[in-house]
């Protein structure tokens, strides 16, 4: 698919996911410490005008308050929630006006944009999507459209086990002349002692039974009559015992020396998902598609960790991609010789502050666009909002 294309798939993608709900949802403000949802329907044009029209090819501005309203999302310490009200946002209709006039010039100008920065605006409206979804995520589920979907498929029960990975290097990072992130480079090998990891994600079942012994329930459960249930993207189901767990990071980590294991470390992830530095996705170098993992809005939730085998690793550890994003130990930095991006400075190193910690893998609906190796997501120790599963190792 040429980047043209891509470009058009993944606008209809965010367009559609802003039409799963009314109009006048899109002034709420599902999660406290992010912007209202409207301001995601200008920020992903925004972003694109910013950096291609006006930073590349210099463009004047058609519309600099908004240029300047719509630039950058923001990730608050906790407790400094912003202060604005709905209306103080402009008309749908006036952002919409942006949004068209803003997309007509970068198509016309695509063309004369470096290969690197079309691959940029792609990835980062793509990352976009996967926000959205979180923010969706929290609305009341009266308040969205439920689109068709495929019912979800039988799995075998899920049974507890540990898969020794023998001592050996890991690849970590994206070679030169690759597209990445900043953080993504250099590209580095390290050694890896033997461990033993989890096969499979840690299930809400293993995971009740430490609420039980008084661990925190995660944001995504409630309590019903005694009982737990699942809220979902569009409903609220009973909690179905063999999908992965969604936990913030020190849940996660108050988990694991419960269970006596620790979470990897992001070498460790590494190590259990590719057996060498060659080898694209734990399952080989076929391109990702939906025999391989819940990934790519395959589903709007969690399904069983037992699916998908043919997505396994080369030592026979399941849904390394797809299905949650697992913590890692490592708090978010740059690599040895990290070297922030010229076209995007702050992108990274504005979180290397030891609050955020590296995620592997890949959610529901992460792209398929960012299932690379090298890819790093990272969140706040206590962030409830991402769909981020646990995985166990032990010595």
């Amino acid at each position: 698919m040429d980047s043209k294309t891509e470009l058009q798939r993944a606008r209809c993608h965010t367009d559609s996911l802003f039409e799963l709900v009314a109009p006048e949802t899109l002034y709420e403000r599902p999660i406290t410490a992010r912007h209202r949802l409207i301001f995601y329907v200008g920020h992903l044009e925004a972003f694109d005008w910013n950096q291609l029209a006006r930073g590349v090819l210099a463009k004047p501005s058609f519309d600099p308050a908004f240029d300047n309203l719509f630039e950058a999302g923001i990730d608050p310490p906790p407790g400094q929630a912003p202060q604005d009200t709905a209306a103080d946002w402009p008309t749908l209709e006036a952002v919409r006006r942006y949004v068209g006039r803003a997309r007509a010039t970068v198509d016309e100008t695509w063309n004369q944009i470096p290969a690197e920065m079309q691959q940029m605006v792609l990835e980062h409206r793509w990352m976009h999507a996967e926000t959205i979804c979180y923010l969706l995520h929290q609305l009341d589920p009266a308040l969205k459209t439920r689109p068709d979907a495929d019912p979800s498929r039988a799995a075998p029960t899920p049974i507890s086990q540990f898969i020794r990975i023998p001592a050996g290097a890991a690849r970590l990072g994206q070679p030169n002349g690759e597209f990445g992130w900043d953080n993504e480079f250099p590209a580095h090998m390290q050694s890896v002692p033997s461990f033993e990891i989890g096969k499979h994600k840690v299930t809400n079942a293993e995971y009740l039974r430490f609420v039980e012994a008084g661990g925190q329930a995660p944001l995504f459960w409630r309590e019903r009559d005694s009982s737990w249930s699942l809220r979902r993207m569009f409903d609220e189901v009973p909690l179905p015992l063999d999908a992965p767990v969604y936990a913030t990071h020190q849940q996660a980590d108050a988990y694991a020396r419960w269970a006596d294991a620790a979470l990897p470390t992001e070498a460790q992830w590494h190590r259990a998902a590719y057996q060498d530095d060659k080898q694209a996705y734990p399952w080989g170098n076929a391109a990702p598609n939906g025999i391989h993992g819940n990934f790519d809005f395959a589903d709007w939730d969690p399904v069983s960790v037992t699916a998908h085998p043919a997505g396994d690793s080369p030592y026979g550890v399941s849904q390394m991609i797809g299905n949650g994003w697992e913590w890692t130990s490592t708090p978010f930095a740059g690599f040895d010789g990290f070297q922030p991006s010229s076209y995007y400075p702050g992108y990274s190193a504005n979180f290397f502050d030891d609050d955020h910690y590296v995620l592997k893998g890949g959610s529901p609906v992460t792209p398929r666009k960012l299932l690379r190796r090298s890819f790093r997501n990272w969140f706040r120790e206590d962030y409830p909002y991402v769909y981020s599963a646990i995985r166990l190792v032990r010595r």
